[in-house]
């Protein structure tokens, strides 16, 4: 059986997601073709290109925004604007355009053969917001096959019920702003079209660690993980892990929680590719990457 694998020692987001997958082997360029089945592509550009992390080479992949984003949807605030491997905040953007962070060192260089597009940047707060119920009528009449659909519902449900769950609200009234900025949207339905093109059968995973420290959100400061991000990890096992940082975020363990058949170890199993996702903090002891394994298993 054809089985991906979640190697989540550095955390999970989206982001890191879809580079592990373009890492191993999945086609970008299918996968933008397939997004524009959204109506969204005037929102955002792609971008995806090769980085070292402490010494690993690795695929960081950004959702970078256009202004048509801000003009179309009124705006609204992150929950994710300061998350870890928060997906291409407007400070990050650099790493599209082949330059490496300020605070970025010898570890991290950034090679800046990825696949880039210049428009106006504009500011992760200004993110369209979208109801839960809009999304899923956008992803019905996208016409995606039924396996990319079905994952991509499921996804989303998982963190809308999370939300409604937190703020005291039925699922059809959650109004979404983390998820439903247009970057998650694309993380998510993007992960789902390259797992579908790469002819998964299986996903397992490892203990997700969440990390721990606090975070900065629209509602304050908070403690890590993120109240959404826990709900969602219901019945996960969570990895302890001593990094005072947001390792997973509500899309990753979201992604991670609807698709894992099972939580465990590494599996016995002939490998095939492997691919590494870069996430967007560097951190001083390990590389922050997220490792995918695919192969087959019995």
């Amino acid at each position: 059986m054809r089985t991906l694998y979640f190697d989540c020692f550095s955390g999970i987001s989206g982001d890191m997601v879809i580079g592990a997958l373009i890492d191993a082997g999945a086609d970008p360029v299918q996968m933008e073709e397939e997004l524009k089945k959204l109506n969204m592509d005037e929102e955002y550009n792609l971008s995806w290109g090769k980085v070292v992390k402490n010494g690993i080479t690795s695929t960081k992949f950004d959702v970078i925004l256009t202004s048509k984003s801000d003009q179309t949807h009124e705006h609204c605030h992150s929950h994710e604007q300061e998350h870890s491997h928060g997906h291409s905040h407007s400070h990050e953007h650099e790493h599209s355009h082949g330059h490496s962070h300020s605070h970025s060192h010898s570890k991290e260089r950034e090679h800046s053969h990825g696949h880039e597009h210049n428009h106006s940047h504009v500011p992760h707060s200004h993110h369209g917001s979208r109801t839960y119920k809009q999304i899923v009528e956008a992803i019905n009449e996208a016409n995606f096959n039924e396996s990319v659909a079905n994952m991509s519902l499921a996804i989303f449900k998982k963190i809308g019920e999370a939300e409604g769950h937190i703020h005291g609200i039925p699922l059809e009234k959650v109004h979404f702003h983390e998820v439903g900025a247009v970057d998650s949207i694309i993380d998510i339905i993007g992960a789902a079209i390259l797992i579908d093109q790469l002819g998964i059968e299986s996903v397992q995973s490892s203990a997700i660690p969440t990390g721990s420290g606090h975070i900065h959100i629209d509602h304050g400061i908070y403690p890590v993980p993120a109240p959404a991000t826990l709900e969602i990890l219901k019945g996960v096992p969570i990895a302890s892990n001593d990094i005072r940082s947001e390792l997973a975020t509500p899309t990753g363990a979201a992604i991670a929680a609807v698709l894992a058949e099972n939580f465990r170890s590494f599996p016995s199993m002939t490998v095939e590719s492997i691919g590494y996702g870069a996430g967007t903090k560097t951190f001083e002891n390990h590389p922050n990457v997220l490792r995918i394994i695919i192969g087959e298993t019995q």
